[in-house]
């Protein structure tokens, strides 16, 4: 007996056959609901809290995850682990979602609403996009800024939001994304960074003038200048609480200061080059700084000293964030697209990343932001995509078995002669080159002196880029020499 069908296709009973059926697409929309997992977590909080007796244990009343589907319907959210705490769930490796919206700009910023709902993204063009945190789905699109977003920060409260641009101006918004005032400063020049104060009283901006700026949030004025950076300020974040800022500039300096004096507290000289970000810890102890130098550094704000030096990035880091719950868990994106994942020992991270995901965009990653709950990151990259990652379900393995051997492989280079058509292969604003690392998994750059393409990818995808490259270079040829076979043959028909 034949199954019934489920088609998504509207209209009434009987208005086709099964052929029309079956041209009728299923369409499958990923869907990341947090809910069911934080009813578990709720339901088994009073069991959880003393959980380390084995008669506990033992009744069944925390059944222990393993690598079966079956035991997705019991997947409990991180803040339900944290009486044992395990780093490896908040590695999220696997791509939930990718979107993309019509007529899409480079997205530079983004941040969740407050209950994480919605993802809120800021693009070149100063446009707010706003995106469904359960099931991905595109709800609204607005103009918010006259010049590229730079920054947006929610206040502690929740009760307002902060954005700035590329022009020197920033809004104030309410929770209903409703202009609420507009401020110019920093000369015009763009404003990168905006954070506020423990009190959400003052909050705090930093621009490409070489100054970082207090501001007192009811009466919209500026209250102190912070001078002492020699050249742009990329970030600034104030203390989660106390009366400190910190903030990294292009002169490779990390700086803290007092906001009340208005005096530098001290300098971090740790940098070779541009200090790209900066991040508290929760615990107020631990700063995180990031630069173009393509390292990543952990300091001790008790002691003034540097606890680690992260590497793992081949290309300047571009962005990093803490896990809401997990202290000693952060994630860092590279100017490359790669995404590493990082768990902070007694003694660093001797062994390098915890998880890395090396093609997770294929440009530049500008911003990255957890979701509150701990499960999702999202990620907003240079190649107009903001992606959402989670967590691996019970039983999916992390690679397909065919691809288990290219996975195990190492990462090899090579190059390939491009002659004169470089400009095919990179296309119109790059869209070409960028379009054949989507569809191959790998990293190319053209190196436009030599005239050759440098590939960097398992020897599969190397010959995959390589046939492709081929196929368009000889159409390419084929087009041109009918070209110049019809204008010859036009030539002969006029004399």
């Amino acid at each position: 007996m034949d199954q019934p069908r489920v088609s998504n296709g509207g209209g009434p009973p009987g208005s086709g056959g099964q052929d029309d059926q079956d041209q009728r697409p299923n369409l499958k929309r990923k869907c990341i609901d947090f809910h069911n997992p934080a009813v578990i977590d709720i339901s088994s909080r009073l069991y959880r809290k003393a959980c380390r007796s084995s008669h506990v244990r033992d009744s069944g009343l925390m059944p222990f995850l393993q690598p079966h589907s079956s035991y997705l319907r019991l997947m409990g959210l991180p803040i339900g682990d944290l009486s044992a705490p395990n780093p490896s769930v908040a590695y999220l490796t696997q791509m939930a979602h990718v979107t993309r919206a019509k007529n899409s700009n480079p997205v530079m910023c983004l941040s969740w609403t407050p209950g994480g709902r919605r993802l809120l993204t800021g693009n070149q063009e100063g446009e707010f996009t706003l995106w469904d945190g359960v099931n991905f789905s595109f709800e609204l699109i607005m103009s918010a800024h006259d010049n590229s977003f730079r920054c947006m920060a929610w206040s502690h409260n929740h009760n307002y939001l902060l954005t700035s641009d590329a022009g020197g101006n920033i809004k104030y918004w309410s929770p209903s994304i409703a202009p609420v005032q507009s401020i110019d400063s920093h000369n015009q020049q763009p404003i990168h960074a905006l954070s506020f104060s423990p009190s959400d009283t003052k909050f705090v901006s930093c621009g490409d003038d070489a100054t970082v700026r207090v501001w007192d949030w009811a009466s919209r004025t500026e209250e102190r200048v912070l001078e002492g950076h020699g050249w742009d300020v990329k970030c600034v974040q104030w203390h989660p609480r106390s009366s400190v800022i910190c903030s990294g500039s292009k002169d490779n300096l990390v700086k803290l200061w007092d906001p009340r004096s208005g005096s530098s507290l001290s300098t971090l000289y740790g940098h070779k080059n541009t200090v790209t970000k900066v991040a508290w810890n929760d615990n107020g102890n631990w700063l995180l700084t990031a630069s173009r130098d393509q390292l990543i550094k952990l300091y001790d704000i008790r002691a003034m000293r540097e606890l680690c030096s992260l590497k793992g990035h081949h290309k300047e880091v571009t962005s990093i964030a803490w896990h809401p719950l997990y202290e000693s868990v952060f994630a860092s994106g590279g100017m490359d697209g790669t995404l590493l994942y990082w768990n902070i020992g007694p003694k660093g991270s001797e062994d390098g990343p915890a998880a890395r995901v090396p093609f997770a965009h294929d440009m530049a990653i500008w911003d990255m932001k957890w979701h509150p709950a701990g499960h999702m990151l999202a990620t907003g990259s240079n190649d107009r995509q903001t992606k959402f990652w989670s967590r691996n379900r019970p039983g999916t393995a992390v690679a397909d078995d065919d691809d288990d051997n290219e996975e195990a492989s190492e990462i090899h280079q090579d190059e390939m002669e491009l002659g004169n058509h470089v400009g095919i292969v990179i296309g119109k604003r790059g869209a070409t080159i960028i379009s054949m690392q989507r569809a191959t998994g790998t990293k190319m750059y053209v190196d436009q002196a030599r005239r050759t393409l440098h590939i960097e990818g398992t020897l599969k995808q190397i010959t995959n880029v390589k046939k492709r490259v081929g196929a368009l270079l000889d159409r390419v040829q084929t087009d041109s020499e009918q070209r110049q076979h019809q204008g010859s043959y036009g030539h002969y028909g006029h004399m």
